[in-house]
Order: structure tokens, then C-alpha cells, then sequence
């Protein structure tokens, strides 16, 4: 299924009303100029919600752990004592340490990170993954849809982790893997005053897209009572 069928299935599937996704994935060149996002970064990704490119690098996200979560920095030496004893989201400094390390995130070799409104893109080419802005009744659906042909028991998976690392990180690196993992994500506190309150984010790596790509039309999505009953209220 290629780009332009995508979006004419999706909209099919959860009505014409419903929000596109984002890629996601780095390039040697900007596609867009972004100014400097002080703090939290998801703040700017408004502008690709609505159509606008942005344009992620070291210079333009303010906030160290979103540049070590994009791979544009080590860990700056103050995030484990930050992250456990300020805003205590882990018991022990020693814990985010050891969640940094396992998360295995690697330096990026190219200096842009882009998010594109699906709609804005040529192709899927390039791309490490797609972030869905859901609420509940359309994370039914895209469970649903990447459930639909394996029975992996972590087919979908939540873990901890800011919004950055839920998003970014863990497409990145299973991404990499050529893996079949999708993540739920956006429950850090920090994250949650930029996005709805009725949002989590969906992401899907493409090595895992291109194969759910393949299935969609055959799942309940099209054709099912059932789900015709929940896209009335989309």
C-alpha cells in the first residue's frame, strides 16, 4: 500500500475528521527552519500537527533529555538525579541510569530529526516511524489493527519513559531491529501539558508498518459492525 492509498484507508477507516499521523526520521538537511523550543519539544510539534514540517537538531531542542532521547547527546551528567530526585519519576538516580543504559539509544550520524504530517510526504521512504495522536476509541482501533496478525504478546507495548524516549527512542531502536513492536506513550507528566487531555500517542516503527500496511483492509476496520458502531463517535 503506498502513501496517497494509506491516507484514503485511514480516513475510510476512522472518518475524514480524523487527525493524520506524523513521520518521523532523520536527514542530513532540515526540511523545514525551527526556531529554538525552549523546554519540552513535543510544544512544537503542533506546527506539524497542523501542516507545517519541523525540523528537530541539537541547536533547536532546548531541553537535554530531549536531545539525548533523539540521539543528538549523551546523557548530560545531571538527568539521573534530575529525573529521580526532581521530578521523581524513578525511586534512585541509579534506576534512571540503568533505564538510559537498556533503553540503548544510539547517537545519530545525521543532524535532523523531521516530522512531516503524512499528508506533506512523497513517500514512506526514510522514515523511522509513525506517531498516531489517539484517543481511546481510535487506540481501540489501532490496537486492534496491529494485533490483528501475530499473537506476540507485546505486539503493543507500554512502558516508562518520557514523552521523547516512549516516542523517538524506542521506534528508533526497534526500528533498527527490524522489529514488530508498537508503543504507547505520552504518559509522562512532563509531556501531557502539550498534547489533549483525551491523547496518548500511537507509534509504529516501519519495519512493522510496512507489514501492518498489508493487513489493514482485511481487519475490522473495514466492514465490522462493531466497529462501525465506535467510528460513529470519531
Amino acid at each position: 500500500m503506498e502513501l496517497k492509498e494509506f491516507i484514503e484507508s485511514y480516513r475510510e477507516a476512522f472518518g475524514d475528521t480524523a487527525q493524520l499521523p506524523l513521520l518521523f526520521g532523520y536527514s542530513d538537511t532540515p526540511v523545514a527552519q525551527t526556531a529554538k523550543i525552549g523546554g519540552c519539544f513535543f510544544k512544537g510539534l503542533q506546527a506539524a500537527r497542523e501542516g507545517t514540517p519541523v525540523s528537530l537538531s541539537a541547536e533547536v531542542i532546548g531541553c537535554g533529555g530531549g536531545k539525548l532521547y533523539t540521539g543528538f547527546s549523551d546523557m548530560p551528567e545531571r538527568v539521573p538525579k534530575f529525573v529521580s530526585l526532581t521530578e521523581k519519576y524513578k525511586r534512585t538516580p541509579e534506576m534512571v541510569a540503568d533505564y538510559v543504559k537498556r533503553l540503548e539509544m544510539p547517537r545519530s550520524s545525521k543532524p535532523y530529526l523531521n516530522f512531516v504530517r503524512i499528508d506533506q510526504a512523497e513517500s514512506f521512504e526514510g522514515f523511522e516511524g509513525v506517531m498516531f495522536y489517539a484517543t481511546p476509541d481510535m487506540l481501540a482501533g489501532l490496537c486492534g489493527w496491529a494485533f490483528y496478525d501475530t499473537n506476540e504478546p507485546d505486539a503493543v507495548s507500554a512502558q516508562f519513559g518520557s514523552g521523547c524516549s516512549t516516542v523517538v527512542s524506542m521506534t528508533v531502536v526497534e526500528n533498527a531491529r527490524g522489529g514488530h513492536r508498537c508503543f504507547l506513550g505520552l504518559f509522562d507528566p512532563s509531556v501531557r501539558p502539550w498534547v489533549g487531555k483525551d491523547e496518548l500517542s500511537f507509534t509504529v516503527p516501519m519495519s512493522r508498518f510496512t507489514v501492518m500496511l498489508d493487513t489493514m483492509r482485511e481487519c475490522f476496520l473495514f466492514g465490522s459492525h462493531a466497529w462501525e458502531r465506535v467510528k460513529e463517535r470519531l
